[in-house]
C-alpha cells in the first residue's frame, strides 16, 4: 500500500498493473464480478426539519454526510456551511424548493446559516444553527447526490454507470470504464463556457443527452456515475496556473488505491490529473503539467 501512495500520479493502467503484481488485484476469468452496493440517497425530510422564520433546516442525516434546507423569501438567499476556518456558500432557492448540501469538512462543530440579500451584495442572517457532526465514515459526503452532484436512482447517468459496472471486475476497472465513457462521449462546449451565468448547476443526464458540457458538467457527471455505483468521488473546484483558471475536476477512492488523482490515458495521451475536460478535448499537456499547477480549493 505504501508503494501505491508513492506512485499516486501514475497512469490508471500502471496502477492496475502494480496491483496485479502485488497481489492486491487479480483479474477474474469472467467479467462482471464487481458487486454494486445499495444505492445511497440524500433527501429533505420535512417532518424532521427544525423551523425558523421562513426556514426549515433538516439536520437528521448529518451522520450520512449531508444537510438539507428549505426557505422562502422575495429576495435572493444563500446557505452557508462553516467549520473552523472553512466556509462554503451556496445559492438557495427562495421559493421553498429544498436544497441538499454535503458536510464535507469532517467531524466537528458546524454552523449552518441562511442568509437573505439586503442590498447589492450584502446579506443579513435569517437563520443560524450550530451543532456537532459525526460521520458514519469519511466517505459519506462523497457517496450521495447533492444539489451540486444531482442524480437519482432512475437517472440516465446512473443506468449507464450500472451497465458499465456489470462489465467490470472491480472498482478500478469500473473507474476506467466510466472515465473512458465520459471522455469519449462528451465534448467541451465553448459557447456555454463563454455565456454561463453565476449560480449555474449541472444536469448530468442533460450532459449525456447533449454530449456537451463545461468543466462543471464533466466533473458532476463523473461524480454522479461513480457515487451511484458505490465508489466515493470528490468534485474539486480550484485554480490552474499560470492563467489562474477556475476549474473543476475529480478524485476517487478505492480500497486498493486510497484517494487518488492519478494520470489518465485517453486516446494515446497521458494526463496528470483526472481532469476530464482536458482529457477529452486535447488540451496541451504543458498546460496541465505535473499537477503542481493545480490548487485544490473546494470539495463537493
Amino acid at each position: 500500500m505504501g508503494e501505491l501512495k508513492r506512485r499516486a500520479r501514475m497512469t490508471l493502467s500502471a496502477v492496475l498493473m502494480l496491483l496485479m503484481l502485488t497481489g492486491l488485484f487479480l483479474p477474474m476469468p469472467t467479467a462482471g464480478a464487481y458487486q454494486t452496493p445499495a444505492f445511497l440517497d440524500a433527501a429533505f425530510h420535512p417532518e424532521a426539519a427544525m423551523t425558523g422564520e421562513r426556514v426549515r433546516l433538516d439536520v437528521s442525516c448529518l451522520e450520512q454526510g449531508y444537510v438539507a434546507v428549505s426557505a422562502v423569501s422575495d429576495r435572493r438567499l444563500k446557505f452557508q456551511v462553516t467549520k473552523d476556518d472553512t466556509t462554503y456558500n451556496y445559492d438557495l432557492n427562495s421559493d421553498g424548493t429544498p436544497g441538499v448540501f454535503p458536510v464535507q469538512s469532517g467531524n466537528g462543530s458546524y454552523r449552518f446559516r441562511v442568509m437573505e440579500n439586503v442590498v447589492d451584495t450584502k446579506y443579513s442572517e435569517l437563520y443560524s444553527f450550530i451543532c456537532d457532526v459525526w460521520l458514519q465514515d469519511e466517505f459519506q459526503p462523497f457517496l450521495r447526490p447533492s444539489t451540486y452532484v444531482d442524480y437519482t436512482q432512475d437517472s440516465a447517468c446512473v443506468r449507464k454507470a450500472a451497465e458499465l459496472a456489470a462489465e467490470s471486475d472491480d472498482e478500478l476497472e469500473l473507474v476506467g470504464r466510466i472515465y473512458e465513457f465520459v471522455c469519449s462521449t462528451v465534448t467541451y462546449d465553448r459557447d456555454k463556457a463563454a455565456t454561463v451565468k453565476s449560480g449555474y448547476l449541472p444536469d448530468p443526464d442533460e450532459t449525456i443527452s447533449t454530449g456537451k458540457g463545461i468543466c462543471f458538467d464533466y466533473a458532476a457527471l463523473a461524480a454522479s456515475m461513480l457515487r451511484s455505483q458505490g465508489i466515493p468521488a470528490r468534485m474539486i473546484f480550484g485554480y490552474v496556473a499560470p492563467q489562474g483558471l477556475y476549474h473543476a475536476w475529480n478524485m476517487f477512492y478505492t480500497p486498493q488505491s486510497g484517494w487518488v488523482t492519478v494520470s489518465f490515458e485517453v486516446k494515446g495521451q497521458v494526463w496528470t490529473r483526472m481532469d476530464l475536460t482536458f482529457s477529452a478535448n486535447g488540451a496541451d499537456a504543458d498546460f496541465i503539467g505535473d499537477g503542481s499547477n493545480y490548487s485544490d480549493v473546494y470539495f463537493y
